[in-house]
């Protein structure tokens, strides 16, 4: 494949797949491709990319100074003592200084992006108040409210369609074998879940209450007290909605049999999904699963194949959360389609992967992400891939990620994996003047 055609193909609009038929359930269109949108959030990031300038500010106002026609609330993110207090005001891009989730978790300088002034976090800088990502193409269009409604729904269209087809080793489409392209820094591949292009209080809108109260707990550790507390820092799980986040996974590998399909990516942790084509789920327990009724970390997926076209149903996942984004409970569930992107003479350039996101315990409804995946090689050429151990040197010493050299001793306590670990740290160390709602225990998730 020329590198041209490659560019042109990846540079077009963050669009659905291109398909033949009306579907119900699937490569409905996207109404706004954010790639048309500015950034919303104050940092240092030359826009369009990854790079950092220290030239570059993306934001309206710095060192906590008042946009131009801007009236700040009297008490903000920024400069109060309890966020709990502050429900009513986080609806207000204003309570968040105007700024995207992603950039308040750079300000104290996450990312090389250090802009919280010399007054921290009282010296915050603000965002553009008249910037944001519509809600409408956050949540999913489709009418379903549950994944299982949703992949019964393509299966039932599918057959009548004449499907589900059943490759052999001889049709299976073995051009999708290969690598592609880290998704975050594919030309023309943005997509909202990194969260730099809207506000907060839009993203909030598509969460339940209690999480809405986690999610606000943690940009107010990030932006307040600068006690961010990244899984991949301490060598914890990654969790299953890393797999969309831009800085998580880099280059996919994917190889292609008639019973099972394995995308496997990584930089931080190892993300291994095997599907598995044809097989049913389990329906007794508390979600759909084909092992244990025990939740995994990536969950377990089942799909079929319409001809050259891919759909998955992913079950039984464990909770647990994205940072700069939100907590995801045991009962997420998502339906992908995985579509072949080819060029005006047919060739195979790629894959689009839409994805619904059903979680009836985090999310108020559906959402979706739509990304591209741009094949680079087959496997009979560039580098291999290379497994991730990690191997922990950062703890959380004082409630804060701090390096530890070998031979240091320090006091450690072990906390509960499954109790949302870095909400206990937050909890000993920075809430325990908070007024907490007594109606609802927001470090669990049972």
């Amino acid at each position: 494949m020329a590198a041209t055609s490659l560019w042109v193909w990846s540079a077009s609009a963050q669009q659905v797949a291109e398909i033949d038929f009306e579907s119900a359930g699937r490569a409905w269109p996207l109404e706004h491709d954010l790639n048309e949108y500015e950034l919303v959030g104050a940092t240092m990031r030359v826009p369009g990319t990854f790079r950092r300038d220290p030239n570059a500010f993306t934001g309206s106002a710095r060192s906590g100074e008042t946009p131009p026609g801007v009236e700040p609330l009297e008490r903000d993110l920024f400069t109060s003592d309890d966020f709990y207090k502050d429900r009513e005001l986080w609806s207000d891009p204003r309570y968040f200084r105007c700024n995207s989730p992603g950039a308040i978790e750079d300000m104290w300088g996450g990312n090389a992006n250090a802009l919280i002034g010399d007054d921290p976090p009282r010296s915050a800088p603000w965002g553009h108040c008249d910037r944001d990502y519509p809600r409408e193409s956050i949540v999913s269009p489709y009418p379903f409210e549950t994944a299982q409604e949703h992949y019964e729904a393509l299966l039932e269209e599918t057959r009548q369609r004449g499907g589900p087809t059943e490759h052999s080793y001889a049709t299976v489409p073995g051009e999708w074998t290969g690598r592609y392209m880290h998704p975050g820094r594919t030309p023309g591949n943005q997509y909202w879940f990194r969260t730099r292009h809207l506000q907060v209080p839009t993203l909030l809108s598509v969460l339940t209450e209690e999480y809405q109260t986690r999610f606000v707990q943690e940009v107010y550790h990030q932006g307040n007290t600068n006690a961010a507390q990244w899984p991949s820092a301490y060598c914890w799980p990654e969790g299953f909605m890393r797999r969309w986040h831009a800085a998580a996974v880099w280059e996919h590998h994917i190889m292609v049999t008639p019973n099972m399909v394995q995308i496997l990516a990584g930089v931080a942790r190892n993300f291994i999904t095997n599907i598995h084509i044809g097989r049913e789920f389990n329906m007794e327990g508390r979600v759909p699963r084909l092992g244990a009724d025990v939740p995994r970390w990536y969950g377990e997926t089942i799909g079929f194949w319409d001809e050259d076209t891919l759909i998955t149903w992913t079950s039984n996942i464990q909770g647990w959360k994205t940072h700069a984004a939100f907590d995801h409970s045991n009962f997420m569930q998502t339906i992908e389609i995985y579509t072949p992107n080819r060029d005006e003479d047919g060739n195979f350039l790629g894959l689009n992967h839409e994805a619904i996101f059903y979680d009836p315990e985090a999310l108020a409804e559906p959402v979706r992400i739509i990304r591209n995946y741009l094949k680079t090689s087959g496997f009979e050429e560039g580098d291999p891939y290379v497994f991730i151990e990690c191997i922990q040197t950062i703890f959380p010493v004082d409630g804060r990620a701090t390096p530890v050299s070998p031979g240091q001793v320090i006091e450690y306590k072990v906390p509960d994996m499954y109790g949302r670990p870095w909400a206990q740290i937050w909890d000993e160390y920075f809430e325990q003047h908070m007024e907490r709602p007594e109606e609802e225990d927001i470090f669990s998730f049972e």
